[in-house]
């Protein structure tokens, strides 16, 4: 199979609580009319429609400002001091400070453009967050950071190419970044692995509202993130896109589905169901533009987060533990995981949610449940104090099945 990634021209939440008004916007790394490999023009975008709404910044044409926030580091070399530099193939809106962040390729500086102010001003946060070992000070191409997006807890985190780099970043006013280093394939992926060339590189990252994140390689790969193991989990490939459509940009519209872009050819925008991986194309009748990277303030699985915070998790209230016997085990847990037996339940999805003991939410996992007596296994992904948690499950009616206390030690 061909190698599909995000390659230079030369080498081819937000959180829960963000008003649907700043949410709603998408942003885009174009190319050029003359160049479309280019990929250095920030423009804002309507993904439900597939059009370019306005312009932000041109490459080569708009008058911009910069300002440094590191003092301390040497600057990169960037071909005119050029905002985007050679080009951007990661980017995340932060709609807490109305700031689209991106980071350039061949140097990997994180800067962000205020959307507050009138005219393009540039910021850059930190550069070369990823050291460079080349005497010419570009970054090698599995250094390229291709990957970024605004998490639910409202850090920004950027990807490498070769996912050995997960950079973790805040946006407050005096910024601070840390590399937490590789992700981890889970034994599930077996040869899709998210550190391989033609599997796992370049594509973008969205959030989820349950904490994760979700990456989409340039090859149609989904990997969905815990931040906390840096497990990087194999969740599917979407079918339905064409051929030579290799999956760059990715953002997640007003309904909750994914919607994708192609650096490389003007396809225009698909739109993925996450149920199914299915790919169906965005009807416009706007000319169709490319894009490295996309981003809003969505996240995926609002809806079913929502749902979830409607159930009374929240209450200060011990539940019972259903008829007495027991379904979590062991209990006490001493390890990093538990058991949950279904027995004698309808076969069906099933929410298992750990909560404190006053009811809030700390991880929840869904699961299908097709016989008698079946046994499903709980990673706790978080960090948990010594003391009494909850173990609640819901039908996929979203009604209380059993609960039952667990202490973990």
């Amino acid at each position: 199979m061909k190698c599909k990634i995000l390659l230079s021209a030369a080498l081819l939440s937000t959180s829960f609580f963000s008003t649907a008004q700043v949410a709603s916007k998408t942003y885009a790394i174009t190319g050029k009319a003359n160049n479309i490999f280019f990929w250095a023009d920030i423009k804002q975008v309507d993904i439900n429609k597939g059009k370019v709404d306005k312009t932000l910044f041109e490459a080569e044409k708009t008058p911009f400002a910069t300002i440094n926030q590191d003092k301390n580091t040497v600057a990169s070399i960037n071909t005119d001091n050029r905002p985007t530099g050679l080009g951007v193939a990661a980017c995340a809106l932060d709609t807490r400070n109305n700031r689209l962040y991106f980071a350039t390729m061949h140097f990997s500086d994180i800067r962000f453009l205020d959307l507050s102010k009138e005219g393009a001003n540039f910021t850059t946060v930190q550069k070369n967050v990823i050291a460079t070992t080349s005497n010419n000070f570009h970054q090698s191409e599995e250094n390229h950071i291709t990957r970024m997006v605004i998490a639910a807890d409202g850090y920004g985190y950027a990807l490498s190419n070769d996912a050995n780099h997960l950079i973790r970043f805040s946006t407050a006013k005096k910024p601070v970044v840390t590399d937490l280093g590789n992700l981890t394939d889970a034994e599930t992926n077996k040869r899709i692995s998210i550190h391989n060339k033609c599997s796992g590189w370049g594509g973008d990252m969205v959030a989820d509202a349950f904490g994760k994140l979700v990456i989409i390689s340039a090859n149609h790969n989904v990997f969905t993130v815990d931040i906390n193991s840096r497990i990087a989990t194999l969740t599917g490939t979407i079918s339905g896109l064409p051929a030579n459509f290799t999956t760059n940009g990715a953002a997640v519209d007003d309904e909750g589905n994914l919607v994708v872009s192609s650096a490389n050819v003007l396809e225009g925008l698909y739109k993925v169901n996450m149920k199914d991986m299915a790919a169906t194309k965005v009807q416009s009748n706007e000319p169709a533009f490319n894009a490295s990277d996309l981003a809003n303030g969505n996240l995926l699985f609002q809806k079913e987060y929502n749902d979830i915070a409607r159930y009374d998790l929240i209450k200060s209230r011990v539940l019972p533990a259903g008829n007495g016997e027991t379904k979590v085990f062991p209990n006490p847990l001493t390890g990093a995981q538990f058991n949950v037996l279904f027995d004698n339940r309808p076969a069906g999805k099933y929410t298992i949610i750990l909560t404190d003991i006053s009811g809030r939410a700390l991880q929840s996992q869904v699961v299908n449940i097709s016989k008698s007596s079946q046994v499903e296994t709980i990673r706790v992904t978080g960090k948990t104090s010594r003391g009494m948690y909850l173990v609640k499950v819901l039908s996929d009616k979203k009604q209380l099945a059993f609960s039952e206390k667990i202490v973990i030690n």
